[in-house]
């Protein structure tokens, strides 16, 4: 039996969030979830200068490269599955990067509501 693939917010079969650098719980590219990824990376979201500097302020340096990790560090421009909890927090601070919602995950919906996701539509 073939499993339906992953919808986006827009009811949608789930497109591509980044390959350069890779994103994703699975760093497959994409913002799927499972019960594993706690932190619900399902937020396909545009980096700005501003979140950048946000994420790093409260806590998780986006921005700087981890070799150890193949992390190149993000630049504004670049796309990344964010956690869902930690993008409502920035809409809340109002500082929330823009969104692809394309690229995020319907199940991004059960942390942030839809009309949020829209107002930071980067599409």
């Amino acid at each position: 039996m073939q499993k339906d693939p992953p919808l986006n917010v827009l009811g949608k079969t789930l497109q591509p969030c980044s390959t350069d650098p890779v994103t994703g719980f699975f760093r497959d590219g994409h913002c799927n979830t499972c019960d594993a990824d706690s932190g619900s990376h399902t937020v396909c979201a545009v980096m700005t200068a501003e979140f950048l500097a946000y994420s790093k302020y409260v806590g998780n340096d986006l921005s700087t490269p981890q070799p150890d990790f193949n992390f190149p560090g993000l630049k504004p421009g670049d796309s990344w599955c964010l956690c869902a909890a930690r993008f409502l927090q920035a809409h809340d601070e109002g500082c929330a990067p823009k969104v692809n919602l394309h690229a995020t995950h319907i199940r991004a919906t059960d942390i942030v509501p839809m009309r949020i996701l829209q107002e930071h539509a980067a599409d």
